[in-house]
């Protein structure tokens, strides 16, 4: 009953600064979106260029202007004090009464430890700059990352695929992805961009702008070595490519 209590209190919180972001963005007359879109940019781009003098000036700008902006919107602001409140209360309660966990195990249950394998991943989370997969031959694991500002570019051509289908999940907020597919892989291919461009093989989309695409190799259903590739970016490109 508790915990039905306390799941209430956040969803009325997070409704709460939903319905607050909905009114700020609808009252300020598209003037948040701009800034917001604005700020975005200049960090893309920026960091495009930070090699030069004008591109670590547009970066930081861009940057620290997003975080103004994104830190003076009211919902943000209720967000933190709702949050810092409820866990405030949540302390002051767990420490009036703790709570007591008794494990009930039957006698005829026997508990074993399973035996695990750990995985080194190939690629991990990355916050700021480029990654890419080793230049030599690696051993292939499904990819699921996710990025803040950097490019990111994934060859296929430097390991083994095992035949069966393989994943590869990556979450942009602001940067590039390429992916690099040998002939014989069948593909699929899943795309959510803010704004941005596509280019899968042969097919170009130079503009998308809040939406959502799907490709799909002939061959994919009945193929046996695939690769499913789920990206999604605020701002940046994806390019499939053969190799």
């Amino acid at each position: 009953m508790l915990k039905k209590a306390n799941a209430d209190v956040i969803t009325y919180i997070l409704l709460i600064g939903v319905v607050l972001l909905m009114l700020e963005v609808f009252f300020d007359h598209g003037g948040l979106i701009f800034f917001l879109l604005l700020s975005s940019v200049c960090v893309y781009f920026g960091k495009k260029r930070l090699s030069k003098k004008t591109g670590k000036l547009l970066f930081w700008f861009g940057l620290i202007s997003l975080i103004i902006t994104v830190m003076n919107l009211w919902a943000v602001k209720f967000l933190i004090c709702a949050l810092a409140i409820y866990l405030l209360v949540q302390y002051r309660q767990s420490k009036k009464k703790p709570a007591v966990v008794e494990p009930q195990v039957k006698e005829s249950l026997t508990l074993k430890k399973e035996d695990v394998l750990y995985k080194r991943p190939i690629l991990g989370n990355n916050v700021f700059g480029q990654q890419s997969t080793p230049e030599d031959i690696y051993e292939w694991n499904d990819i699921n990352i996710q990025n803040g500002i950097g490019d990111t570019i994934v060859d296929l051509s430097n390991t083994v695929l095992p035949k069966e289908e393989n994943m590869i999940v990556i979450r942009n907020f602001i940067g590039n992805v390429k992916i690099l597919v040998p002939y014989e892989v069948d593909v699929s291919v899943q795309h959510s961009s803010f704004a941005g461009a596509v280019r899968v093989f042969g097919h170009h989309e130079p503009k998308l702008f809040n939406q959502s695409i799907s490709y799909q190799t002939a061959g994919y259903d009945a193929s046996v070595q695939k690769v499913k590739i789920i990206t999604s970016s605020i701002v940046g490109d994806l390019e499939v490519k053969r190799i």
